[in-house]
């Protein structure tokens, strides 16, 4: 759990306090209230997180990233690439996740997705005020559902484009159930019902270190972050939140419409394994890639999947050859998108 001090709700329309981060010098973190937990669980706060090396300079739309499941936002290597490209780097750490997590509170526990527009909106708004320009939005697994769902129901209440969103990049997006057939048949409907009226139990056999093993330096891995804010074997999944991702699968798989281009960066291939082993390292270890290529036509706009041969789960948490090849992948598409704004003739093309 952090310790960090929340600042009052004014601070949301006032702009102000911006304090020191956990990840050190050049990172920034802000606390965004939004008043009691819709779920219960006292107050709702979320943490923007901004990068801001004195060296920076502005030429792009700036980046927002939303974390996944068992995550928060901790790649530092991902925010430095964005800013020598000339972006201005924002992460956001959801409600009952990472620095927002509170004492009393069940880590990632909502029980519907839409409840995350508070803080993607704000976040949107600040982004915009601070830095005048577009916005370019990147999210990984359970945040690559979040997001464009979000994106659908801002497109529709206002427009994506017109809101200042320039483009979408999903690493490893969670577009529907892994597993046996009869998890996505007879089992969605026992998930909501379990999610619905027994929302807190626990599913069980959940908790799996495999993919933890292969990330974190103390096991099999090369990087480090906080084991509270991401345990290894990941948080509990509980029926409710359950619940409230397969209603969020159903709507995107019924067909979205986020209003802006996207790319979608995955893994070639899956392997599930309880244990860890080589070859949990070049492969997703938490989701089925057939899926994301299945699913990815629902976002309703133009679309570049692109399979990382050796990626992990998260694309970007890959070793040192994928990874490459997915911030090369990553800088084709932001390149391209730049040209194709400007053919297009959007406001959001910049110079």
């Amino acid at each position: 759990m952090t310790n960090e001090t929340s600042l009052s709700v004014s601070d949301i329309t006032t702009g102000v306090q911006w304090q020191p981060d956990v990840l050190g010098a050049g990172y920034e973190q802000r606390t965004l209230n939004f008043g009691p937990d819709p779920d219960g669980e006292g107050d709702a706060v979320a943490t923007l997180v901004r990068y801001t090396p004195d060296s920076a300079t502005t030429t792009e739309a700036a980046v927002l990233y939303v974390h996944g499941f068992t995550d928060y936002f901790f790649q530092q290597h991902l925010a430095e690439h964005f800013a020598e490209r000339g972006h201005r780097f924002y992460a956001l750490d959801l409600r009952k996740c990472g620095r927002s997590l509170r004492d009393g509170q069940t880590p990632h526990y909502v029980t519907d997705l839409a409840l995350y527009d508070d803080e993607l909106n704000e976040s949107l708004r600040i982004l915009r005020e601070e830095t005048g320009g577009e916005v370019l939005l990147v999210a990984h697994s359970t945040g690559g559902l979040i997001v464009p769902l979000w994106l659908d129901r801002l497109n529709r209440a206002r427009g994506t484009v017109a809101s200042g969103i320039t483009g979408l990049v999903l690493n490893s997006p969670w577009f529907d159930l892994q597993g046996p057939s009869y998890y996505r048949t007879i089992g969605t409907p026992v998930i909501k019902a379990l999610g619905k009226f027994r929302s807190m139990i626990e599913l069980p056999g959940g908790q799996i270190s495999s993919y933890g093993d292969s990330l974190h330096h103390s096991v099999a891995g090369e990087w480090d972050y906080n084991l509270d804010w991401k345990p290894l074997s990941g948080f509990p999944v509980r029926f409710g939140w359950l619940r409230a991702i397969r209603n969020g699968h159903a709507r995107l798989q019924a067909g979205l419409d986020i209003g802006v281009p996207s790319l979608i960066l995955r893994s070639r291939i899956t392997k599930f394994a309880r244990k860890y082993g080589p070859a949990v390292d070049v492969a997703d270890a938490v989701l089925d890639v057939r899926q994301i290529q299945r699913w990815s036509g629902c976002l309703g706009d133009r679309t570049n999947i692109v399979p990382i041969d050796g990626a992990r789960h998260d694309v970007f948490l890959s070793s040192a050859e994928p990874l490459a090849q997915a911030f090369t992948e990553l800088d084709n598409w932001l390149d391209w998108l730049a040209i194709y704004l400007r053919k297009s003739g959007s406001p959001e093309a910049g110079a």
